[in-house]
């Protein structure tokens, strides 16, 4: 049977967030965070006790997931947040409200893409970051089909129409490619 990587060997997530610039104090959100929550205590390690995660994501499954280990690990700056990032104001956080917002790994699950990237970014403040990673659009024995895979220049083009500016592709790991952007 052939090796799969998976978690921090597929991405860091605190050399994501170093490169999105994440500082104590600061509020951010993982849009569609998942039941692991990669990047939401990692942050919340970050931002330290004066600073806000929100882990959004629409299955609540995953959210009890968030809260339990949030509750374990005594992570009182985590916020689990039931969310539809694929419809406008689906998501309860004020517009203009977050230092940064994360959108990993959930584009090539999207038929909203364009949706979902507008309700991510509507959360973010100017001068904000906004990151998106997703799988890069070759043929490997994991992850998403290629056929559903998002490819570089449609992720751009899409967070460009929701009035972001490139700041800096990121090289998040040998299997995804990533930017990092400027509201």
């Amino acid at each position: 049977m052939a090796y799969i990587p998976t978690g921090k060997e597929l991405i860091d997530p605190f050399k994501v967030l170093a490169e999105a610039e994440i500082r104590t104090g600061m509020k951010l959100a993982d849009f569609g965070c998942g039941t692991l929550g990669h990047y939401v205590f990692p942050a919340a390690h970050l931002v330290g006790a004066e600073g806000q995660v929100f882990a959004v994501d629409i299955l609540k499954s995953v959210l009890n997931s968030i809260e339990s280990r949030s509750k374990m690990e005594g992570t009182s700056n985590v916020t689990a947040l039931w969310g539809d990032i694929e419809r406008v104001n689906g998501v309860k956080i004020a517009d203009n409200s977050l230092d940064i917002g994360l959108l990993i790994n959930n584009l090539f699950m999207s038929k909203q893409k364009a949706a979902m990237v507008k309700e991510c970014v509507r959360c973010v403040k100017p001068g904000g970051r906004f990151v998106i990673i997703e799988w890069l659009p070759v043929v490997v024995s994991f992850g998403p089909e290629s056929a559903s895979r998002v490819s570089p220049t449609e992720a751009r083009q899409l967070a460009e129409a929701a009035g972001l500016k490139h700041e800096k592709d990121i090289v998040p790991g040998q299997f995804h490619y990533g930017f990092i952007f400027i509201k």
